[in-house]
């Protein structure tokens, strides 16, 4: 785990093209995390499940067409994206931080995890 941020990848035999693609594939699969939704985030789209708080959502994101990256970060969408910006350059930086500690952080690493076990287990 880097400073804050768990990352996992799935290597998978199916060709996804985009999350879309991969939306469509795993949209009525049961998943730990929750259920996963497609969202617009800047100029893509991100597979996300239900955040913890606005520094904890599990995301899911091609990363080529047989690899999947599974991600914390904070919660997805432009609008979220904008806030939580404006939030960080008000605090200076430290709401930022506070995404690596604390309780929220440590469950969202296992729903990493879990995720990731869930999407192999599913032998895209």
């Amino acid at each position: 785990m880097a400073f804050g941020f768990k990352l996992k990848t799935v290597k998978t035999k199916e060709t996804f093209n985009n999350e879309e693609e991969l939306f469509e594939r795993i949209k009525d699969e049961k998943f730990t995390a929750g259920k996963p939704e497609l969202v617009e985030h800047g100029f893509n789209k991100v597979i996300v499940f239900p955040p913890l708080d606005r520094q904890n959502q599990v995301w899911v994101m091609m990363q080529g067409k047989n690899k999947i990256l599974i991600q914390k970060n904070q919660i997805a969408g432009a609008g979220n994206a904008l806030i939580n910006e404006a939030v960080t350059d008000v605090t200076g930086g430290v709401y930022s931080i506070f995404s690596a500690f604390g309780g929220n952080a440590k469950k969202i690493e296992k729903l990493v995890e879990a995720t990731a076990q869930e999407l192999e287990a599913l032998d895209l």
